[in-house]
């Protein structure tokens, strides 16, 4: 468990670490020449594959649709990571009494469960 702990965190600071010195957490300019220098070295294997694909593959979106792209889902994440706070009381609530239940279910002894269980399958008879 520890040791996968330290893998994970180890994977994520150097994604950190990379996308920062290639410019992606820079000023506006660093991210716009990255994108660009992305797509250029991209082109010829987007070239390479739209003539082995049967379909039109779109353009790259423009600088400007890429940052207001990038705004919107990084506004749409934000929103939602409080929304999940918002309703974490609620998530954990529901939680603990599932496992409350769950817990009074196997506290039971087998006969009251079994017999329990035989009252809900079959159908009241009049």
């Amino acid at each position: 468990m520890v040791i996968g702990l330290l893998v994970r965190g180890g994977l994520v600071a150097g994604a950190v670490y990379y996308t920062r010195r290639a410019g992606v957490w820079g000023n506006t300019e660093q991210t716009d020449k990255l994108y660009n220098d992305v797509k250029d070295q991209l082109r010829p294997y987007v070239q390479k594959a739209k003539k082995q694909l049967p379909f039109e593959v779109p353009q790259l979106p423009r600088v400007g649709e890429m940052r207001f792209l990038a705004k919107h889902y990084y506004n749409e994440g934000v929103k939602n990571s409080f929304r999940f706070v918002y309703m974490l009381p609620c998530y954990a609530g529901r939680g603990l009494k599932k496992v409350k239940d769950t817990f009074e279910e196997f506290a039971k002894s087998p006969a009251i469960a079994a017999s329990e269980h035989q009252q809900q399958v079959q159908p009241a008879t009049k």
